[in-house]
């Protein structure tokens, strides 16, 4: 399994009316890092060939994270079959190592050709092996 990480710093505009990162705003970093990481590992014909679409998301909140706090958040690929793939996202304080959100996301690969769902291939599945 190949993670890939990025680091964030908590901003004002990630607290809600109780002064720590808003739910919403963890499922937006969910949606981020998996894009990036698309994007970091796609190469420029996959991504003309194929795009994912997001088809179930559950996430659990282990431990809030306020203003400044450093975050991690680390993705990988859990498993992938046929034309889906579950990604696993974890969020973590990178200062005390706590984990505060964790993340499982089913996605679909779409073809950019006909717009339908279509098999993963061998190259797309070695990117994140």
């Amino acid at each position: 399994m190949q993670t890939f990480d990025i680091q964030i710093i908590v901003a004002q505009e990630d607290l809600d009316h109780l002064n720590h990162v808003n739910n919403v705003r963890y499922v937006q970093w969910v949606q981020d890092i998996a894009e990036q990481h698309w994007h970091a590992k796609a190469t420029g014909k996959i991504l003309s060939d194929y795009f994912w679409v997001l088809l179930n998301h559950t996430i659990a909140y282990e431990n809030p994270a306020v203003l400044g706090d450093g975050l991690t958040i680390k993705t990988y690929i859990k498993e992938s079959g046929g034309v889906t793939c579950i990604r696993i996202v974890e969020i973590y304080n990178t200062e005390t190592e706590k984990l505060l959100a964790s993340s499982e996301t089913k996605w679909c690969l779409i073809s950019q050709h006909n717009m339908k769902p279509t098999r993963i291939t061998e190259e797309i599945k070695t990117l994140f092996s």
